[in-house]
């Protein structure tokens, strides 16, 4: 990244993914977080305050939700460019978001990598847009559907390997790559839920378990990843692209 750093501001309304996204941006060089709000308006005071290079916006946001703040943004301050990354890919969110002037659009499922590049993108000029969203820009431009494909699925920047690693299958399991971390599967359906947002209590009924065996894998999870708190475990979960239905 040439030019000095990124300059982004976060826009999300769940507190913890908030700021697993903060921190995780914050471990990516040439990137600056320079606000981070909880709904449309916030944001845009904070554009107008930073006059961020990029902002990274959910769009299910009380007051005013992303799609309107991200015209708000286009319209008022041009020099500031609009990445979305939601827990929605379905394409009414795509295109109504896209149509209101965001160049980048990801899934909460995108590993830093990806965001990185998207940000990175959208600042050159160019689009930052997962895989799955150009191929839903094709189909629709083409009027011919083609394969159907998983909204939260692309290639998954799982286990971080150490340099010059190459991702480990799992015996037996064809498909499937080592968790990192000594990770078991169902801790890491627990993290994938915590950054999705979910409070314990929310975690025990989508797992059909007791919280007191959720406050476990947490402790389990917590002390293998070397994370302190769940803002830090959303980081964990972004980074190594851990997410719902992993």
């Amino acid at each position: 990244m040439t030019g000095g750093p990124i300059r982004v501001v976060v826009a999300d309304d769940q507190t913890v993914v908030r700021e697993g996204i903060v921190m995780l941006l914050g471990l990516l060089p040439g990137i600056t977080v320079v606000g981070s709000a909880a709904d449309g308006e916030e944001a845009l005071r904070l554009v107008a305050e930073h006059a961020p290079d990029v902002v990274l916006m959910d769009l299910r946001m009380p007051r005013c939700d992303g799609v309107e703040a991200t015209r708000r943004v286009r319209a008022e301050y041009p020099g500031t460019e609009v990445v979305v990354l939601t827990t929605y890919a379905d394409d009414d969110s795509l295109f109504s978001a896209l149509q209101a002037g965001a160049r980048g659009f990801l899934t909460k499922d995108a590993g830093a990598e990806e965001i990185a590049r998207a940000v990175a993108d959208v600042r050159s000029g160019a689009a930052g847009l997962s895989p799955q969203v150009q191929l839903r820009l094709l189909e629709r431009l083409s009027g011919t559907p083609t394969a159907p494909v998983a909204p939260a699925e692309p290639a998954r920047p799982v286990a971080e390997q150490r340099p010059g690693a190459a991702p480990k299958a799992e015996p037996g399991r064809a498909g499937r790559v080592v968790l990192p971390d000594g990770l078991t599967q169902r801790e890491a359906e627990v993290l994938a839920l915590i950054a999705s947002g979910l409070s314990n209590a929310e975690i025990a009924e989508r797992l059909f378990v007791s919280p007191a065996t959720v406050k476990t894998h947490i402790n389990n999870l917590f002390a293998k990843t070397a994370v302190r708190d769940r803002a830090q475990a959303v980081a964990y979960a972004f980074k190594h692209g851990i997410s719902e239905g992993w």
